[in-house]
């Protein structure tokens, strides 16, 4: 008599894994229209965690926002957990680390204040996602588009995350850094290596974060650039040595000589 409700029970659930599978891994068009659903979400999301600086000042109406972005973005994880077929391998992830993170800021507002400009990081995973190129950007995937579109990616994440890191750390502290447009403007002036030099961050630690900014600024340029001029490869394993990556219209593999039949980026 017990083992009915039990074996009922693990059949809805069963049902329900199925359905979230089809939803974020199938490729019909029901499924197609809940993951745009849910990038749309996402981008709006994504819009708030850029505002924030500005709408904190609405009081407990923020805090609203928060809890519901929080509930909205809990519920998505836990839907994207329960539909991979090894939650353990799904938490290997390091964009799933990130999302997590960001749902820890939005439940722990007041404690995590000062982490809140890692929020951003979610524009990053979003553009990362198996879900974004599954879904808007299968027709790209392995193209320059995905390579362009995720260089950018990175450049952009990093420019709003410095931003949010200097304003809630040295607004008031720095000169002239008294509102996020400073701390944007000081951000790029920095990135570029423009150094006007009219806002500075102060002391030592100031000067480390500036050649960091700088640094690091640099480096997703050049990636940028590379993805811009040199020419594009498609994702083709050689059977012999396993090379990924070759010209288009490679006949051999450059690393072992092995015949390449690599079909047509149209076909």
């Amino acid at each position: 008599m017990t083992s009915e409700p039990s074996e009922s029970g693990k059949s809805e659930g069963l049902r329900l894994k199925a359905r979230l599978r089809y939803l974020y891994h199938g490729t019909q068009p029901a499924a197609v229209k809940f993951r745009l659903m849910v990038i749309v979400v996402d981008l709006i999301i994504i819009g708030f965690f850029l505002a924030t600086p500005i709408l904190k000042e609405a009081g407990w109406v923020f805090y609203v926002a928060d809890y519901l972005i929080a509930a909205i973005l809990g519920l998505d994880l836990a839907a994207r957990a329960y539909a991979y077929s090894d939650i353990r391998d799904w938490l290997k992830k390091p964009i799933v680390w990130i999302d997590l993170f960001v749902l820890a800021t939005l439940l722990f507002p007041v404690w995590l204040a000062n982490l809140g400009f890692l929020r951003l990081l979610r524009f990053w995973s979003l553009l990362n996602s198996d879900l974004f190129w599954r879904t808007i950007g299968r027709r790209f995937d392995d193209t320059r588009v995905e390579e362009i579109t995720r260089a950018l990616a990175a450049l952009i994440t990093f420019v709003f995350v410095v931003t949010g890191f200097v304003y809630a750390y040295f607004r008031g502290k720095a000169e002239h850094i008294h509102g996020y447009l400073d701390a944007l403007y000081f951000t790029v002036a920095t990135l570029t290596t423009t150094g006007f030099g009219d806002i500075t961050l102060p002391g030592n630690w100031g000067r480390v974060i500036s050649i960091v900014v700088m640094l690091v600024g640099i480096t997703l340029f050049i990636r940028l650039a590379q993805t811009l001029i040199r020419p594009h490869k498609v994702k083709f394993p050689c059977p012999t040595c396993g090379l990924q990556k070759h010209d288009p219209d490679a006949v051999h593999c450059k690393a072992c000589g092995q015949i390449l039949c690599i079909p047509d980026e149209g076909d």
